[in-house]
């Protein structure tokens, strides 16, 4: 897996046609979606000045990202008067390069790690296995696709794309490869599930000597991290283990804690549907005999300078990982998180991943622009107002922009100069009208409400739209030809 995207996935529209056909899948997700956008309005309409505390929420990550460089250093300064060791990551080899050498000085083969999207950003598992480290996840989304050799889909949730039945033999087959087994008689109850979870989970907490998390928030003024979950095992890996090195996205930082407390509020109710989460933990550093008696923090860039000199795109580093856009979103309803290829699927991933990247690097990052209905229903939930359909539409116009200058240029840069060359001239613009009303008689249509008539379909390249859609058939004659006809220029030379 390279940094934000997965390595041999194909673009959005390829990968989404294929999951479209999978059935079990758009049950899974429609059900598991479905749950969670209905805890979450519960909980929402509980809150009076649910839109104050959103806008609330954005302008406290407004402010702080415009004075960045300021509140970076004193979270720095913080971390360090408490005992920790920071780390700088101008990318993401840079920061799986401090973690391994930690791992390494302290002659660990093995870490357990809280859920974290920075390190799946970055590709810290692979980049440990590849230096004799064993990664292992605690969450238990997380453990299921570990287990499970498979891809995350959802940023909250993700194994959603997984039912019982199939983690249930996941479980069966590979526990014991990992570990503790599970027992022969495990059913698909979803409390044996996550009892049998817990006893595999147990073995690792207790013999891991290093851990490895990431942060939902870093406060400045106090150097304090800040971890939300809902299962207790971020808990156990923060407290437990000698050595904790915690890798956090730059933009994570926020000033203070009357700051940080506008964000307990709107995360748990915009991702979990709860109006807390179960377990919120803080810590400060080093405590001499209580937790981890060696704390490293490694503050990530990995594209996130580029984000914010977007003026529009900086608004996606509001970001707080909550999910909502993505249980809204009916095309991520549809066809799930593996088609974004990439670690940050739905609505957020399709302009947060142009923006660390930027457009025209690969075919898969400029394909998530256009991931999107522009429906709006993201922005809607979104609990830190990130506008992404607007950030959406600018992104198309970067990735149009950034292959202008191909050698061979994409089939729609032709169409549009074709039409280009075509309007630019009111012959030619007459000629094309007669043309076309004479294709649209040869290829026929059908009818459809309001007296219009559609193509069914078109030959050679027209069909890849037909295939999709309806074309609206061209008027038989033209508005020129009618007013020809109607004598119309006669009168008004008269």
């Amino acid at each position: 897996m390279s940094s934000r995207t997965f390595v041999g996935m194909p673009p959005f529209p390829v990968a989404a046609r294929e999951a479209l056909s999978d059935a079990q899948l758009r049950r899974n997700l429609a059900r598991a979606t479905g749950t969670i956008r209905a805890k979450r309005a519960a909980v929402v309409a509980e809150v009076g000045d649910w839109e104050a505390l959103r806008a609330r929420a954005a302008e406290v990550k407004d402010d702080t990202l415009a004075h960045l460089d300021e509140h970076l250093v004193t979270l720095e300064e913080s971390l360090t008067d408490r005992g920790a060791r920071v780390h700088w990551a101008r990318d993401a080899a840079e920061a799986c390069d401090v973690v391994a050498a930690i791992a390494r000085d302290h002659g660990v083969d093995e870490v357990v790690k809280v859920k974290s999207m920075a390190t799946q950003e970055i590709g810290l598992n692979e980049a440990l296995a590849a230096n004799g480290v064993a990664a292992w996840e605690t969450d238990l989304a997380e453990l299921i696709v570990q287990l499970g050799d498979d891809l995350p889909s959802h940023i909250l949730v993700p194994a959603i794309h997984r039912n019982r039945a199939e983690i249930r033999d996941i479980f069966r087959r590979r526990m014991a490869g990992a570990g503790r087994p599970a027992p022969d008689d495990l059913s698909d109850d979803p409390a044996e599930l996550a009892a049998a979870a817990r006893q595999h989970l147990r073995e690792k907490f207790l013999s891991a000597r290093m851990a490895v998390s990431g942060a939902n928030f870093a406060v400045a003024e106090t150097g304090t991290l800040v971890v939300v979950e809902s299962e207790g095992n971020g808990r156990m890996c923060l407290t437990l283990p000698e050595v904790l090195v915690s890798v956090v996205g730059i933009e994570k930082v926020v000033p203070t804690w009357s700051d940080l407390d506008v964000f307990l509020q709107v995360l748990p109710r915009s991702s979990t549907g709860e109006r807390m989460n179960p377990y919120t933990s803080t810590w400060s550093g080093v405590t001499p005999g209580d937790g981890p008696q060696e704390v490293h923090v490694v503050l990530l860039d990995n594209g996130r300078t580029r984000a914010l000199a977007d003026e529009l795109g900086r608004k996606a580093l509001r970001c707080i990982r909550c999910s909502a856009c993505l249980n809204v979103c009916p095309v991520y309803e549809r066809v799930g998180g593996h088609a974004y290829g990439s670690v940050y699927p739905g609505p957020i991933g399709a302009i947060l991943n142009p923006l660390l990247t930027g457009p025209g690097e690969d075919a898969a990052t400029d394909a998530l622009p256009y991931a999107s209905t522009l429906c709006g229903a993201c922005a809607d939930v979104c609990p830190v107002n990130i506008p992404i359909p607007d950030i959406l539409v600018d992104l198309r116009s970067q990735v149009v922009d950034a292959h202008r200058g191909d050698r061979v240029p994409k089939p729609e840069a032709v169409a549009m100069r074709a039409t280009g060359w075509a309007f630019g001239d009111a012959r030619r613009l007459a000629w094309g009208e007669r043309a076309a009303g004479l294709a649209g008689r040869l290829i026929g249509g059908r009818s459809m409400p309001g007296g219009r008539t559609a193509l069914s379909w078109l030959p050679g390249p027209g069909s890849r739209w037909t295939g999709a859609r309806d074309l609206p058939a061209p008027p038989a004659e033209s508005f020129r030809a009618w007013w020809r006809r109607e004598g119309r220029d006669e009168e008004d030379e008269g």
